[in-house]
């Protein structure tokens, strides 16, 4: 191998001042070249936006995916210029479990339909999820990756660059002081005059020859600081004019941010509207369901969701339901339960409270609100799952699952 002997020479030269500029500058001993205050709080800010950026990217990482392991892998397919293996959502793995299990115990029995619209519920879920996630990457870790792989490395690169420059500025101006120093003593021993009479006249000679030596070296000292001047300046521009383009990566961050809050918006109103009709499934349809149970698993008493339903609440009384008569037309109990021709029985009634907002499938139920107080009662012939629920001049079924009984 061909190696440039001078030029390894030079380099460790350079490199060996610098070392000795800098320790001396941490001792106290060298001057040092500081720059303007612009220049200081350009660096101050470029160093904060680093920092930030690279928790703010790490930590939404951790909420996009919160396996370490599975972020892990990301990782190296990434380094690997690779694609990422698609991976299953929590929720798509949850719906393909509630599936499976609704085929075992029967999709036609009331746990198996329940398992099943659970189930499809959780895998809109996970794809909603999905989404979001896809998105997030794209439009809000890819930017902020961006500025930490390639402005970021720009900066720090051209930062060093400067450090450098300065280094050797200082330097240069610490050997154009020494220069000048020692050629001021040259020239104070060439302005005394001499004495021939001495042993070694020579002495004069030497000193003027000395004078001429370090006047040469002066007007060297001050050429290298002159080069290494010009080199600084030019670095600190180029520095300059990185660091003032964080101004603009602060807005197109601010742009990508406000991208990331409008998917998070759309995936959550996406959960909130699948949870709501899921809600609305489940309590439309748990009369059928616990008609069937009853059906199958005697005593009714027994197996009542009411029954189930207060033990899970805290202990406050309840409304006696009375059961539905067996051989009874439906006509006659439609007939009976329609609300606006029922009146409120004698005694009986009692308060609750709504738990969740409930919208009126038709003219027979009463829409609610989560937190209002409204009276309820049951009359015979009803489906236990629901009751009569009057709020001022309003009046109509409500179902038991939303509200809280209070004494």
């Amino acid at each position: 191998m061909d190696f440039n002997v001078k030029k390894l020479a030079s380099d460790a030269g350079v490199f060996f001042s610098r070392a000795m500029q800098f320790t001396e500058e941490k001792l106290g001993q060298a001057e040092k070249t500081e720059l303007d205050a612009h220049f200081e709080n350009l660096l101050a800010r470029a160093d904060c936006t680093k920092n930030w950026t690279e928790k703010i990217l790490r930590q939404t990482e951790v909420l996009l995916q919160p396996n370490p392991s599975a972020r892990v892998e990301e990782f190296l397919y990434e380094k690997l210029d690779r694609k990422v293996p698609s991976r299953v959502t929590n929720g798509e793995l949850l719906a393909q479990y509630m599936t499976e299990a609704a085929n075992d115990f029967g999709p036609g029995t009331p746990y198996g339909k329940t398992l099943i619209k659970v189930g499809e519920t959780q895998r809109r879920l996970g794809a909603a999820e999905r989404d979001f996630i896809h998105s997030a990457s794209i439009n809000f870790l890819t930017p902020l990756r961006n500025f930490l792989e390639g402005d970021w490395r720009t900066i720090s690169k051209e930062r060093r660059i400067l450090q450098n420059r300065r280094l050797d500025l200082d330097a240069c101006k610490a050997r154009l002081k020494k220069a000048k120093a020692a050629e001021a003593k040259a020239a104070c021993e060439g302005d005394a005059v001499p004495d021939f009479q001495e042993t070694r006249p020579r002495n004069y000679v030497l000193s003027a020859s000395a004078s001429a030596l370090w006047s040469d070296e002066v007007e060297k000292a001050e050429h290298e600081l002159r080069l290494t001047q010009t080199e600084f300046d030019r670095q600190a521009e180029v520095t300059r004019l990185l660091l003032e383009g964080i101004s603009s990566t602060h807005v197109n961050h601010l742009r990508c941010l406000h991208e990331f809050v409008e998917s998070q918006t759309n995936y959550y109103a996406q959960c909130y509207q699948y949870m709501l009709d899921l809600q609305k499934q489940l309590g439309r349809f748990s009369g059928t369901f616990i008609g069937n149970a009853e059906s199958t698993s005697p005593p009714p008493a027994a197996t009542s969701p009411p029954a189930v339903a207060a033990a899970t609440l805290p202990a406050v009384p309840t409304i006696p339901v009375v059961p539905t008569i067996v051989g009874v037309p439906s006509t006659v109990a439609e007939s009976v339960l329609n609300p606006n021709e029922v009146k409120p029985p004698a005694s009986g009634t009692r308060k609750a409270r709504v738990l969740y907002d409930y919208e009126a499938a038709d003219s027979t139920e009463l829409a609610l609100l989560a937190d209002e107080m409204i009276t309820v009662y049951s009359l015979p012939g009803m489906d236990p799952d629901w009751l009569i629920g009057e709020r001022g001049n309003q009046k109509g079924k409500v179902p038991v699952t939303y509200l809280e009984l209070l004494s």
